[in-house]
């Protein structure tokens, strides 16, 4: 008998390798020693390996066996790892006996009604450090789950602090992760980037981000139906050939992020179009320092967080489409996350411009950010603007300067 039933009854839904690495990505980007609690978990699965290989020293992992294991097996696979592993990897017989953990992990995607997945959050309340994450997958196809996917989407709703859908996976799942309690904003600068399946790798150092597939495969989609409905024509070659200059539009590249903790980093790619000191009472009082920079579409779009720290507010303001360079943008559509640093208030504005019609963020509040970890994009030629508090930070580029999204240093805290 289960130690711990995710679902009973429930149909089998497999994890492969990003649907793991999704559920242990909390786990695995904090620097500082943090315990793990992976509940249903399997001797064989993914999931296993991948928060056993999370470990860095100081960690701790427990594991409380699932529906297709037992802690007998699971104790026979943690000791034939060795030594260094079984010393830092406790197994339990049930949940009863686990201590808080800082992130919890459940190792099956969950099925079964909304009572059911409100039962199993309930149970893992018990188990949670203040500040602490539960990471939790669910079937994203119609059909292969009960009310548990509408119940962690309203839960999602409430409590999330990050939501990926991981559509390489048989079936696809989503991962929700969910915070009940504040994080203490100071760990931020002891975690890594987090990893986002929407970032879609091509080589080790390029990716494209999901817009960028969805969009490709558009273009090629409406190219199959011309040519199937005009074969004679050649006007399927317009969208065909549309299909590469649009997915690199989203490319994504890797980034070399400075580890000096006084640095702050450009929050896009492009050119500076201002340096100046301002107020704004949406942040709060006293004066910001506001570093202005224009992305032209042949830029990277993809938005990153200029330093490290745990959103406290996002909201948009409504306006018109200037071009991006010009004095009007200042009034253009601008979606505003704010940020709660150890060095005061930080904000980053993604503005729209002529072209760009579509903000998209990726960082709930309540959710820790690593400094230059990706936060969204906006699509086609726009505009990122952030804001610092004017007497603890000195910016380091000028007018014209061209800076790299998440490597080029654009200020320092003084």
């Amino acid at each position: 008998m289960s130690s711990f039933p995710v679902a009973p009854h429930a149909p089998v839904v497999g994890l492969g390798s990003t649907a793991a690495r999704a559920l242990t990505a909390e786990f695995a980007r904090h620097n500082a020693p943090t315990s793990a609690l992976v509940v249903g978990a399997d001797h064989a699965s993914l999931v296993v390996a991948a928060a056993v290989e999370a470990l860095l020293p100081g960690d701790t992992l427990t594991l409380v066996a699932g529906e297709r294991s037992t802690a007998d097996l699971l104790r026979d696979h943690i000791t034939g790892l060795g030594s260094w592993i079984a010393d830092r990897v406790r197994v339990l017989d049930t949940i009863d006996e686990a201590e808080p953990a800082d992130v919890v992990i459940v190792g099956d995607p969950v099925t079964g009604s909304a009572h059911d997945a409100r039962a199993l959050i309930d149970r893992l309340g018990k188990h949670l450090n203040e500040g602490a994450v539960v990471t939790i997958a669910t079937p994203a196809l119609p059909g292969r789950t009960g009310g548990a996917a509408a119940e962690l989407f309203r839960q999602n709703a409430l409590f999330g602090v990050g939501s990926d859908l991981v559509v390489r996976n048989q079936p696809p799942v989503r991962v929700h992760k969910l915070r009940f309690t504040a994080a203490a904003t100071s760990v931020a600068s002891k975690i890594a980037p987090a990893y986002r399946p929407s970032s879609v790798p091509l080589t080790r150092t390029m990716h494209i981000d999901s817009n960028g597939v969805a969009a490709a495969g558009i273009a090629l989609g409406l190219a199959a139906l011309a040519r199937t409905l005009r074969p004679k024509s050649r006007l399927w070659l317009l969208p065909a050939l549309a299909a590469a200059p649009v997915a690199a539009f989203f490319r994504d590249p890797e980034r070399d992020v400075p580890e000096d903790p006084a640095a702050v980093v450009a929050a896009a790619d492009g050119r500076v179009l201002s340096v100046e000191r301002m107020t704004d009472s949406r942040f709060g009082a006293g004066e910001f320092l506001r570093i202005a920079v224009f992305l032209s579409v042949l830029d990277v779009h993809v938005n990153r967080v200029p330093v490290a720290g745990r959103v406290t507010d996002y909201f948009v303001e409504d306006g018109g489409y200037a071009n991006a360079m010009t004095a009007a943008a200042e009034h253009n559509v601008a979606a505003y996350t704010v940020l709660d640093t150890e060095h005061g208030t930080v904000a980053v504005a993604q503005r729209t411009g002529l072209i760009a019609r579509r903000i998209v963020q990726r960082v709930p509040i309540g959710t820790l950010v690593a400094k230059g970890e990706r936060m969204g994009l906006i699509r086609f030629g726009s505009r990122t603007d952030v804001y610092l508090p004017a007497d603890k930070a000195e910016a380091l580029v000028a007018v014209d300067d061209k800076v790299i999204g998440g490597s080029t240093v654009i200020a320092r805290w003084h």
